[in-house]
């Protein structure tokens, strides 16, 4: 989880705190939230954990990571899920966001969660720092895509069909016990127990996010075309 300390390094956090405020002051009495995930969504989650406790409201989250999932529990929202309730409204941060409204989300591997959310949801609110804003989506970062563990090798080339110009799996740190603790790189493992690939592409066709979607194994992707969404910033 991302600590107070860590919390302090966040990049452009006084933009994204005032963002956060002005998500905290919608949430009313008895509403159902989704809560996204990332820097934003955290320092979100904390605002309406502040508002919550002053004004002694009732609410619940669906949280989309169990980062945020973690940090509800010790704001002591309750956390309930897609199968028991359906959101009045979900917040969440995104990685680049075009002028059509178009989105890569997922850099921090939890797109799965945050697309759910966002089509079960009556409302989606993406809150944006101004270093967000993109001519071209993939401007600034590759398409995540979780992809199940044994799909991987055959994701990898599919992906590369459709005309990916770079493609990488994320990797974590891991420390291995023993008499030297030692550290080493293996593929990240997502909340869902999966792998992410990252694809870079020189264009972005409007329908790639559904020619993604359709190679077995892919979970989900980051890319999020023609969704309906409110822009904050």
């Amino acid at each position: 989880m991302i600590g107070w300390k860590q919390a302090e390094h966040i990049e452009h956090k006084e933009e994204k705190e005032k963002l956060a405020n002005k998500m905290a002051e919608r949430v009313k009495e008895g509403e159902i939230i989704g809560f996204g995930s990332g820097t934003t969504s955290y320092l979100t989650t904390l605002a309406i954990g502040k508002k919550v406790k002053e004004e002694g409201l009732h609410i619940k989250a669906i949280p989309t990571s169990d980062v945020i999932e973690n940090l509800c529990k010790e704001l002591e929202i309750p956390v309930t899920s897609l199968e028991q309730e359906t959101p009045d409204w979900c917040f969440d941060g995104a990685d680049e966001v075009d002028n059509q409204g178009n989105m890569i989300k997922g850099m921090g591997a939890a797109m799965f969660r945050e697309k759910l959310n966002m089509v079960n949801s009556k409302e989606n609110y993406i809150l944006i720092d101004s270093s967000k804003r993109v001519d071209r989506l993939g401007e600034k970062h590759p398409i995540p895509i979780e992809c199940e563990k044994r799909a991987a090798n055959y994701v990898l080339e599919k992906v590369k069909g459709l005309g990916a110009k770079k493609l990488e799996w994320r990797y974590q740190e891991e420390e291995i016990p023993g008499q030297r603790t030692r550290k080493i790189q293996t593929k990240f493992i997502t909340d869902n127990g999966n792998y992410i690939l990252h694809a870079w592409f020189g264009e972005i066709p409007s329908s790639l996010e559904k020619d993604l979607k359709q190679i077995v194994g892919v979970i989900e992707t980051g890319l999020f075309i023609g969704y309906p969404i409110h822009i904050i910033q």
